[in-house]
């Protein structure tokens, strides 16, 4: 997982998650990359509360993008928008 810390590993990763189209695993793959770079200096970057930012990620989270925005800029990353191949 500490892998996840590099920013193409977690780009990578999450776009492969992307694709499944399952918001439960998008979470649980933005748990994992803020989980390589350290909860709580991801929560402190993101100016989110730890309790915040684990319930935002849990199990049945539903993060606002402005949330989603604030951890992917926390871990260097930001979201993008990318035409769909069928």
């Amino acid at each position: 997982m500490s892998s996840l810390a590099d920013p193409k590993e977690a780009v990578a990763y999450l776009d492969a998650v992307m694709e499944l189209e399952d918001q439960g695993a998008l979470l649980v793959a933005l748990r994992q990359v803020a989980k390589a770079h350290g909860m709580a200096e991801v929560a402190r970057c993101a100016s989110l509360g730890e309790k915040t930012l684990f319930k935002s990620l849990a199990e049945g989270g539903n993060p606002t993008l402005d949330t989603m925005n604030r951890i992917l800029h926390s871990v260097g990353l930001r979201l993008s928008v990318a035409e769909i191949h069928a």
